[in-house]
């Protein structure tokens, strides 16, 4: 675990505080081996490998928390009905956390993006 994302959680309300632990703790079931960082202000989850590229990245804001996997093309390609999406992640309540299919889905995505290049 990172000291900078347990800073960056706790500083928040208790509501939205409780969500990120726990989209914190699925991100981290989803990819065990991933190195945790913050990366534009936000905290998330680096590829392994030296110069490993971000993979995905979540922040809290006044009303919503956003989870984006720092690509422009990903959420496009994936159905995160019936979350509010824009072209770079998708938006939701702190007591309406996604799905974990749907995490695995959009993370998926964005492996499969990096992969190919």
């Amino acid at each position: 675990m990172n000291a900078q994302v347990d800073a960056y959680i706790c500083a928040k309300p208790p509501e939205f505080a409780a969500a990120l632990a726990q989209l914190r703790a699925m991100l981290h079931d989803i990819l065990p081996d991933h190195i945790e960082v913050m990366s534009y202000a936000m905290p998330g989850l680096r590829a392994p490998q030296k110069g490993g590229k971000m993979i995905i990245g979540y922040a809290a804001f006044a009303r919503h928390i956003g989870l984006y996997p720092h690509s422009g093309s990903v959420i496009d390609k994936i159905n995160c009905a019936p979350f509010k999406t824009s072209k770079s992640g998708i938006m939701f309540a702190p007591s309406d956390l996604p799905p974990r299919a749907l995490v695995a889905a959009i993370i998926a995505q964005r492996q499969r993006e990096l992969a190919t290049g």
